[in-house]
């Protein structure tokens, strides 16, 4: 039989070594999250939404649903489709009850802000304010996930995207176009029709649509899947990678442009129109733009590249590991950070303070957590041989 035949039974293969890379890019985006949370933070000027039509939500949506594929797509061909999505749902009651944590942890950040500095402006910044004034009538909507205050977003796109996965996984069992057909139709519509789901409060919706960025999970899926079954991951077509190279070099073209426009006031050299770069739907410039930059890294970046096995690296590798408690830190310290600058000022020497205070909390939680997770001790970094890519 064909290895390369996705309508074949399931080969279960031996579990392939881990690939850092993801781990690495992981541990970074959740850096970006923490500097793009932090209004008017001149370090956002160097993470990826300064240099891409993308930007670390989209990283952490593509390298959760490759990672997702690879994890339960694995369990559910050695143990079935039930127990794959038992595995599925239980990483969903983590994800929701981290998220109602934070959402509780994050109103008393608020709160208390609000109380000892009386500034009602905290509220409405971070649009805490419905559940503050009416908690009783508000706490329905945020046990629905519906209502979403700033930075508290990804999570609940995250556990919506996992509750269909199951149903995702199975198709993919039989077959690859049976996920990625019903996927991008249901694409299509949320760009022709801008179907969401219901938000609160009043007539608001999802920040990040969940019909639009189940195809960007299903995309990424696909690959880790296919890596799970033995298959061909990456195509060999010769003109694919030119043309990865070319859509990530628009990307670094309009968002430069733009970065110095805002900089410095200076004509902006391309213009982009706002359907073509929602956030909330994922028009199709931003999808290519991420798939583009995924590509590039699977065929240039070595798995073992050096860059990641340096002390630094290593560090935003472990970080990566243990995304969820790091993503829930981002939160906490991203509102910190607001409140600082709100109330002191965001002088460059205060900003410098802030930013570099948080990156410690988060390595040094990263680094705690590996240690914790190895019985006492900090795992190795990979040795530098067999430095080859994807």
């Amino acid at each position: 039989m064909n290895r390369d035949d996705p309508s074949g039974p399931a080969p279960i293969t031996v579990k392939p070594p881990r690939d850092y890379r993801l781990d690495f890019f992981r541990g970074l985006a959740l850096v970006f999250i923490f500097i793009d949370h932090i209004p008017n933070n001149l370090f956002s000027y160097v993470t990826l939404r300064s240099f891409a039509l993308c930007d670390a939500a989209e990283v952490f949506i593509f390298i959760s649903g490759y990672t997702a594929a690879l994890v339960y797509g694995r369990a559910m061909l050695r143990e079935g489709w039930i127990m794959g999505a038992a595995r599925i749902y239980r990483r969903v009651w983590q994800l929701y009850v981290a998220h109602l944590c934070i959402f509780l942890m994050y109103n008393a950040e608020v709160s208390y802000t609000m109380l000892h500095f009386n500034n009602p402006l905290f509220a409405d910044e971070l649009q805490a304010g419905a559940f503050l004034a009416e908690p009783t009538e508000t706490l329905e909507h945020v046990l629905l996930l519906q209502f979403q205050p700033s930075l508290l977003n990804i999570l609940p796109l995250y556990i919506s995207l996992l509750l269909i996965f199951p149903l995702v996984l199975l198709a993919m069992r039989q077959h690859m176009l049976l996920a990625l057909a019903p996927s991008a139709a249901l694409y299509l519509a949320v760009q022709i029709w801008r179907i969401n789901l219901t938000g609160y409060p009043g007539d608001s919706t999802w920040y990040f649509d969940p019909f639009a960025y189940q195809f960007l999970f299903v995309i990424a899926a696909m690959f880790g899947f296919a890596r799970v079954r033995g298959m061909v991951v990456l195509p060999a077509w010769r003109w694919l990678e030119p043309l990865a190279v070319a859509m990530a070099a628009i990307g670094v073209i309009v968002q430069v442009s733009w970065t110095l426009h805002d900089l410095f006031s200076l004509p902006a050299l391309v213009t982009v129109p706002l359907w073509a770069d929602d956030k909330t739907t994922l028009p199709p410039l931003r999808i290519l733009n991420m798939l583009a930059l995924a590509y590039l890294v699977a065929r240039l970046v070595p798995q073992n590249a050096g860059f990641i096995r340096s002390a630094p690296g290593w560090l935003l590798v472990l970080c990566g590991q243990n995304s969820l408690y790091i993503f829930c830190l981002t939160i906490l310290l991203s509102v910190l950070a607001n409140i600082v600058f709100t109330l002191i000022g965001n002088a460059l020497i205060i900003q410098v303070v802030v930013n570099m205070i948080g990156f410690l909390l988060m390595l040094g939680l990263g680094t705690l957590l590996a240690w914790f997770n190895a019985g006492g001790r900090l795992p190795a970094r990979p040795a530098p041989d067999g430095e080859t890519g994807a």
